[in-house]
């Protein structure tokens, strides 16, 4: 029976007055109980038993790390050069996940995500802004694009159209049909265009930074995924003549005979494929989808229904393809939370992050504060380009180094900044020349107010500073555990013994062996090298050097049950034991027993180290947080600790 509405509303009311509240107080700090319960469901994302055992056991641990880097930061760790560069470091290496807008972040790949699922059949038309030698965006430009345009409307076919004013090289041929294309085949802009027409529909003109262009969407169809394909290249040289032709046809016809007969299709593409890239690997092209090749061929390899079929010789502009399946992989159909991570990937790797970029920029100049001085734009361009050609500024000219040009949030940017700027960006990176001055000026403008929202991020988005909180708490509580525990366990050899001699009946031998263990990285290097020391144990150093890359050992004594695959009641000198897989990393351990010591007996110091320095390093760190619970008086409010368990 569902609860009523305002029941659930006094329970939720309720949750929030709760996780509001002091659950712990220690020197003069408070502690929430919403910031305790967001550490424990980190470390419980999933429901446990007993939670209101578990919520305690945990609460005792987060108070005393608390406690610890409480010391850490009054002893001024965070102060350190070392800790400062470490933690700067690791700022860079987080921010980058902030640098976006993520609202917008998440709807570009759910838009992804949903057009992965379709392929569209498209036909373009193109009028670039380049005419013969002159760089023209003229009146005659517009025109031409408009004409196109109006014939379109009138009725007249795309073919005919695109024919009659498409400059794309190959229209001649193609009539400007592209083939299919999926998500991640043309620029975002262009596939906003193609993804937002119906079905026989095609756009008003469009203009990009190369020209003109007009979109018509032929048909649509589900996605058909991503091939991993071979393929055999036999090319047709420009100006080939027919009878020549012929001869190469007649050649890719007796390839694919030998194909045909079972002949190695990786040898004869070593062999005879003009394709040198693929050629190389045996013909085995990169996985591609839709929209990557040219339409004939995409078609041809696409229509191929298993893996391991073979096409016939067919033709495109390169001469005579013969394709061979090897894999397809399907678009993920399930919108769930590994296949969007996988999306998200491809997103952030494109174009259409700018997207997010501008909003996030637009956001940041109405957040922090964005405020523009009044400076003559062609006085700072006449100044900037004296200073930068080693010239003297004009005289009368009212601009200077110091003349400030805007303000974000409390940073104030000068002409000096932007001359620094310019030193360094003033070129194109393609090698095309100087950027123009806007161009420059604009870039300058948002950089400088990107890296004030970089290095002010914490002012503006609580959950980075959330984080960067518990990343510098992080290197506080390693820092100062290495110091007062873990360093002292490992290091103070007087005490390990001492700790040893103080508790020696806790370090006995049970059930032990004497005993090598091998620690493979695949169950393949396993079996393979177990089926050899079953044949002869005493070679199994001579064995165990054909497999150095792939195996490792320990020889030592061993209690029973820390020996992979052994068996108090099988386990005697001269057993292998069974192999046991480890499913975190797939890699696989057995071992190879040479004596058992079935009696219980007392551990050498030596034998008892490793357990001895755990045992030493726990009882250093009691002490100490006994010491720091003096220092700093711990106060629990135990009702909100009952509360919250429920």
């Amino acid at each position: 029976m569902k609860p009523l509405p305002f029941l659930s509303a006094l329970l939720l009311a309720a949750s929030f007055s709760l996780s509001g509240q002091t659950l712990f107080t220690y020197a003069d700090k408070t502690v929430s109980a919403k910031e305790y319960l967001k550490a424990f469901n980190k470390v419980y994302p999933a429901p446990v038993p007993d939670k209101a055992k578990k919520m305690r056991e945990y609460l005792d641990l987060y108070i005393n790390s608390k406690l610890k880097i409480h010391e850490a930061a009054l002893r001024g760790y965070d102060s350190m050069p070392a800790f400062i560069e470490e933690f700067s470091a690791l700022r860079n290496q987080v921010i980058e996940n902030y640098m976006t807008d993520t609202e917008t972040l998440n709807a570009l790949v759910s838009e992804a995500f949903g057009r992965s699922q379709k392929d569209i059949k498209v036909q373009h038309i193109f009028i670039p802004y380049q005419l013969g030698t002159n760089f023209s965006d003229s009146p005659a430009v517009k025109l031409k694009i408009q004409q196109a345009f109006m014939e379109l409307q009138s009725g007249k076919s795309f073919d005919e159209v695109a024919l009659k004013f498409s400059a794309d090289p190959s229209v001649a041929e193609n009539k400007g049909h592209l083939g299919y294309i999926t998500v991640f085949s043309l620029p975002y802009q262009f596939e906003n265009i193609i993804y937002n027409l119906s079905p026989g529909k095609y756009s008003a003109p469009y203009r990009s930074n190369s020209g003109y262009h007009i979109f018509k969407n032929i048909s649509e169809r589900k996605a058909v995924g991503r091939l991993k394909a071979s393929q055999i290249l036999i090319a047709v040289p420009p100006g080939t003549d027919s009878l020549a032709k012929n001869k190469i046809a007649a050649f890719a016809d007796s390839i694919y005979n030998r194909l045909q007969k079972g002949d190695d299709f990786g040898k004869l593409a070593t062999l005879f494929s003009n394709d040198v890239v693929s050629s190389a690997s045996n013909g085995v092209m990169p996985e591609f989808g839709v929209g990557t090749f040219d339409p004939v061929f995409e078609t041809a390899a696409f229509s191929l229904k298993t893996d391991g079929a073979i096409s016939k010789p067919f033709t495109t502009k390169h001469g005579y393809h013969i394709v061979k399946r090897m894999s397809l992989t399907l678009p993920p159909a399930a919108k769930n939370k590994k296949n969007l991570d996988i999306m998200r990937s491809f997103v952030e790797k494109d174009g259409r992050t700018k997207v997010a970029r501008d909003k996030l920029y637009n956001k940041i100049i109405a957040q922090a504060g964005y405020k523009q001085f009044n400076v003559d734009q062609a006085m700072l361009q006449m100044y900037l380009d004296s200073v930068l050609a080693s010239r003297p500024p004009s005289l009368g000219n009212p601009i200077n180094k110091s003349t400030a040009l805007f303000t974000v949030g409390e940073s104030t940017k000068s002409v000096n900044d932007l001359l620094t700027y310019s030193i360094s960006n003033r070129y194109n990176r393609d090698g095309s020349g100087l950027k123009p001055f806007n161009e420059l000026n604009e870039e300058f403008r948002r950089n400088a107010v990107m890296e004030y929202y970089r290095d002010h991020l914490e002012e503006y988005n609580e959950e980075f500073k959330m984080q960067m909180k518990e990343l510098k708490d992080g290197n506080l509580f390693f820092d100062i555990m290495m110091r007062e525990v873990w360093s002292k366990a490992q290091t103070d050899t007087t005490g390990q013994r001492e700790y040893y001699n103080q508790n020696i009946n806790r370090y006995k031998w049970t059930y032990s062996a004497d005993a090598v263990i091998f620690y493979c990285a695949d169950d393949a290097s396993a079996r393979s090298f177990r089926e050899l020391l079953v044949k002869d144990k005493s070679k199994w150093k001579e064995v165990l050097e054909n497999f150095s890359d792939k195996i490792s050992s320990d020889s030592a004594r061993f209690e029973i049950t820390k020996i992979p695959g052994a068996q108090k009641a099988t386990s005697k000198a001269g057993t292998i034991t069974t192999i046991v897989k480890n499913k975190d990393d797939n890699s696989s351990s057995f071992a190879l027993i040479f004596k058992t010591y079935p009696t219980p007996a007392q551990k050498a110091f030596a034998d008892a180290r490793g357990d001895v320095i755990s045992d030493f390093q726990d009882s250093i760190d009691k002490k100490w947080i006994a010491e720091l619970k003096k220092k700093y008086p711990v106060k629990v409010n135990e009702e909100v600790v009952k509360s919250i368990a429920k």
